[in-house]
């Protein structure tokens, strides 16, 4: 298992939650506003400071850092996050989806729990410079058109490219933070 690589030396980085066996949990409203909620809870409550994000179908990708650059505090806040939406959306599945669904969830290796939501990686990249922020910001906002999802990028709404590329800046559901250079 790849474990969350948050170093003392870095406080900004890219990260990917991909559901197990990438299962197309993402395609309605219920579910990205669990994993919304729960960023808006973890901004208000846990110091996270969310710069960009997109949920995909099948995935979610986020720019994040700790309000005071706590990387301890960063690392028990995204541990806690995954496992609490983790719980939500398996939940989620379970109620909404098809049973298959439900059926991958319990084909984990895992011996800890009886399901699993998301795949154990979290593919962490530690972003140290101003371009490589950038292409990780481009890269994210643009993954719904590049996959044919929309024409442009601004126009999905679970991502905060309405918010960073339009002007004025359009809405977003997930309360979003600057990264100064």
């Amino acid at each position: 298992m790849e474990t969350l690589r948050i170093h003392e030396d870095c406080s900004l980085y890219y990260l990917t939650f991909s559901v197990v066996q990438g299962l197309p949990v993402f395609i309605s409203e219920e579910p990205c506003l669990i994993i919304t909620e729960s960023l808006n809870f973890c901004h208000r409550e846990k110091g996270l400071r969310i710069n960009a994000f997109v949920i995909m179908p099948t995935h979610l990708h986020l720019i994040i850092t700790d309000i005071d650059y706590n990387i301890e505090r960063l690392r028990r806040t995204v541990t806690d996050m995954r496992k609490y939406t983790g719980r939500r959306l398996a939940d989620y599945c379970t109620q909404k989806t098809p049973a298959l669904f439900e059926k991958v969830m319990q084909a984990t290796p895992r011996t800890d729990r009886a399901r699993q939501f998301w795949q154990q990686s979290r593919h962490p990249e530690a972003i140290f410079t101003h371009p490589f922020w950038q292409t990780k910001s481009n890269y994210l906002h643009d993954n719904p058109r590049r996959k044919g999802l929309v024409q442009e990028a601004s126009a999905w709404r679970f991502s905060s490219a309405a918010y960073w590329l339009l002007e004025p800046p359009g809405d977003s559901d997930v309360e979003l933070t600057a990264v100064e250079w």
